[in-house]
């Protein structure tokens, strides 16, 4: 006979996001939706997180001059990320000379995903993340889903 246990949903989130191998992205998608609050609007418009790979942020920077005076500031920025996420997500930072295009759309709005979810699948989504209390968590969650949903749908065409 199967147990009836009752297990907190935050346990049954993080236990589904691990078995379909979704954390990680979860992860990096809440690190872009804090970064410019975490390292200020000033870093911010010189450095972007590029991703993550375990507790390793990549980091995009757009000069030299930039990329020196962050690698100065690593502990301080891995402090700021860990604090706003409220978990000791990165461990360390690899900085990355780069370009990047100045972003029109902060990466702490939700953005649809490209193509349409039928209602089942939104019901089923909706389902999933209704008990999740944070509101960018939820929304992070989301989308990560639909995204998946809808990445899976253009494999099988």
């Amino acid at each position: 006979m199967p147990s009836r246990r009752v297990e907190k949903l935050s346990s049954t989130i993080e236990k589904i996001l691990r078995e379909r191998g979704w954390g990680a992205k979860l992860k990096e998608y809440r690190i872009y939706g804090v970064w410019e609050k975490a390292v200020g609007k000033g870093i911010a418009r010189h450095a972007r997180p590029a991703g993550m790979r375990g507790k390793k942020l990549t980091v995009i920077v757009d000069s030299s001059a930039w990329m020196q005076q962050l690698s100065m500031l690593k502990p301080e920025i891995m402090g700021k990320v860990n604090q706003h996420l409220r978990e000791d997500a990165v461990d360390s930072i690899s900085l990355k000379l780069g370009e990047f295009e100045p972003s029109a759309v902060p990466r702490d709005e939700y953005r649809p995903a490209d193509g349409t979810l039928g209602p089942e699948e939104q019901a089923r989504i909706e389902k999933c993340v209704a008990g999740i209390a944070d509101q960018q968590t939820r929304e992070s969650l989301r989308h990560l889903m639909e995204r998946d949903l809808l990445n899976k749908k253009m494999k099988r065409k």
